[in-house]
């Protein structure tokens, strides 16, 4: 009845995976508790859970960013901290198998589950306010996404207390991820995670085409478009051309596994190497998923705290589709030592150099927006600034890879790790931490504290480089990847300092977390009350802090380049606001439980699935199409928006705007 589940797939044996579950249910219980008492479940459901605002959204997709970046980060110290000690005849402290699952596991969530909801999170939340547009194309589709997106990371989770995570690394490569070498179920829970989730990425990628090609507010050009929303809208391109790719690729290996067909198996016609092609054809656009929005982001920021417009903004947009269009045709650098022969090896070590002009055009165009410009050195551009030289080692070691003969030399090294991360730590999670400050109080109301952000800045910029630097050098000296025991003595002080990195590292975790705490202890001496705490250029600022759920009271009109600047140019130079406009009603999509009841039965499907409970699976089919044919003949979709309601809350945004310009005439001042 239960399938393969039995009591032993609860690890008893296991110490470390035990009290981590035990932990993990005791805070999620106590949570539930709070909750329960406080009686937040109401507000919780109907503002939270159901809502289909594009805002909400994207804060709960950083929400669940933020929380699987910590779970990635917790398995990164495990691994850098057994290799440290499990030097010559010490074992460490973990097993080979757990250790096999934890590098497994810190690749998937960090790809999967900490970086792109991150990323889709400040496309969630941007794109329709940079637009000037009220929401997404598809609001329903959106919450689906999110959920579906949620299910995967829940099920990643749940492998770490019922059952095993894979140990083929973060791509399951066959034919070690074949059931004649994966036996257990594993590799099954990696499968049902990313592809529950992959579908709700290749949703939220045709949800943002669309939006970006019909949704922009009157006068709102493509050439009008702040340089986020292009990067956001190239990105959304790559995930509706690839994603297909990485469903389907997983679909034929777990064919493999439970119909025993012969894709990618050694026999019977397989071909493992194919399952490379694929995975790569997806794996290497996915990379300039997550770094074209984090150049978005490094744009709006380094125009803004420059005081000056972007530079070369039409040479971006340029950049940014040739990268998109490059992206698609470097794959098979990833395993140049694979035997395609020296003519294909040579063809992709060529477009796999031709890319980085893009980006070159990029960083200089960053550079020559400071030049001139009134820089403020606040923490969103000190973010800025450590992602230019960070990502600049990294680009420069990915030009080197590029080389063939260059990349049989390092290949599977520690080299390679120590690249991967310069480029994906420097390029993407700089700038996620540079977005959270810039757009933290926008999305919440009050800025973050100053001094505690510049100190986490500082502990995550020595920190990787204490980490990854030596990673470089010992990858140099012959030390390969996924080691669980290191048996080379030299390599074991450049392993120290990596630790000592790590705890730099988690220095600065700990004084972000301080830096929230402090934020919303003195939150009202942070308050932003303009709805423009850093004098920004696009229309987000436009709108009060946190925005109301309808966006803008009346569409706005572009003019230029720069939308909400020429707006606000005008402002100071009248010394008065415009017109104020006559008000209409406005009609607003309604909530709808649709997306976490469809979340809720692709759980239950993904873990039929693992197990084999194959009745379980076929009911939560059933349940899954029947909340989507109750969704389809629902009769309401709109609700209106009262007119008196939208002057209310326009009213007091004009107000504090005319305040604000008040102070400016008496200190004489310009934005």
């Amino acid at each position: 009845m239960f399938g393969k589940l039995a009591w032993s797939a609860i690890p008893f044996g296991q110490p470390i995976p035990l009290i981590t579950s035990l932990v993990v249910i005791l805070v999620v219980l106590g949570v539930l508790g709070l909750v329960t008492v406080k009686g937040w479940w109401t507000y919780l459901w109907r503002e939270w859970v159901t809502s289909v605002d594009h805002k909400r959204i994207g804060i709960m997709y950083v929400l669940l960013g933020v929380v699987m970046l910590i779970r990635g980060f917790a398995d990164a110290i495990m691994m850098r901290t057994q290799q440290a000690i499990a030097i010559g005849g010490a074992p460490g402290y973990l097993e080979p198998e757990h250790y096999n699952q934890i590098f497994s596991a810190h690749g998937t969530i960090m790809i999967f589950f900490a970086a792109m909801p991150l990323v889709i999170g400040f496309m969630n939340f941007l794109v329709p306010l940079q637009l000037g547009v009220r929401d997404v194309a598809f609001p329903t589709l959106n919450s689906v996404s999110f959920w579906l997106t949620a299910s995967g990371a829940l099920l990643v989770n749940v492998s770490l207390f019922v059952g095993e995570f894979a140990r083929t690394g973060w791509l399951p490569y066959p034919p070690l991820s074949e059931v004649g070498y994966s036996p257990g179920v594993g590799v099954d829970y990696y499968l049902w995670a990313v592809q529950i989730s992959g579908v709700g990425t290749l949703m939220t990628g045709i949800n943002f085409v669309t939006t970006v090609l019909k949704l922009r507010c009157p006068g709102m050009s493509y050439l009008r478009m702040p340089m986020f929303t292009w990067t956001a809208f190239a990105a959304s391109l790559l995930i509706v051309a690839v994603f297909p790719i990485l469903t389907a690729t997983l679909a034929m290996l777990t064919l493999d596994r439970y119909v025993g067909w012969h894709f990618f198996t050694n026999d019977a016609g397989g071909n493992p190497m194919m399952f490379m092609n694929l995975i790569w054809a997806w794996g290497h656009p996915e990379v300039y998923i997550l770094v074209l929005p984090a150049f978005g982001i490094f744009s709006e920021i380094f125009s803004t705290f420059s005081g000056k417009p972007l530079f070369g903004y039409r040479s971006m947009v340029a950049a940014t589709l040739f990268i998109c269009i490059v992206a698609m045709m470097t794959w098979l650098h990833h395993f140049f030592t694979m035997g395609a022969g020296a003519a294909v090896n040579t063809a992709f070590g060529i477009s796999t150099s031709v890319i980085a002009v893009g980006t070159g055009v990029k960083i200089y165009n960053w550079i020559f927006t400071m030049y001139g410009g009134r820089v403020r050195l606040s923490v969103p551009m000190l973010w800025s600034l450590g992602f230019i030289f960070t990502f600049i080692i990294g680009g420069m070691t990915g030009v080197m890879l590029a080389v063939p003969p260059a990349d049989f030399l390092v290949h599977n090294s520690m080299f390679l790790v120590a690249h991967f991360h310069n480029v994906i730590i420097g390029g993407v999670v700089f700038a996620l931490f540079a977005g959270l400050e810039f757009w933290f109080p926008k999305a919440f109301g009050f800025r973050l504290h100053e001094g505690w952000g510049r100190c986490a800045f500082w502990c995550a910029f020595v920190g990787f480089w204490v980490t990854f630097a030596p990673l470089y050098i010992v990858g140099l000296m012959g030390m390969t990847r996924r080691l669980q025991h290191v048996v080379v003595p030299d390599w074991a002080p450049w392993l120290y300092a990596s630790v000592v990195g790590v705890a730099i590292l988690a220095l600065g975790a700990v004084a972000q977390v301080i830096q929230l705490v402090v934020s919303i202890r003195d939150r009202e001496k942070l308050r932003d009350t303009t709805g423009d705490p850093w004098d920004g250029r696009s229309l987000e600022w436009a709108t009060p802090s946190p925005p109301p759920f309808f966006n803008f009271a009346v569409m706005p009109n572009v003019e230029g380049e720069e939308a909400y600047w020429g707006i606000k140019l005008r402002a100071v130079e009248t010394q008065q606001l415009s017109p104020e406009p006559n008000y209409q009603p406005i009609e607003m999509p309604v909530n709808s439980p649709v997306g976490f009841y469809t979340a809720f039965f692709a759980t239950v499907f993904g873990f039929a699935m693992i197990w084999y409970i194959w009745w379980l699976a076929i009911v939560a089919l059933i349940a899954a199409f029947a909340g989507f044919v109750v969704f389809a003949w629902r009769d309401v979709h709109e609700f209106e928006v009262p007119a008196d309601e939208v002057a209310r809350v326009d009213r007091a945004r004009r107000a504090a705007r005319e305040a604000t310009l008040a102070q400016m005439a008496e200190e004489g001042g310009l934005p």
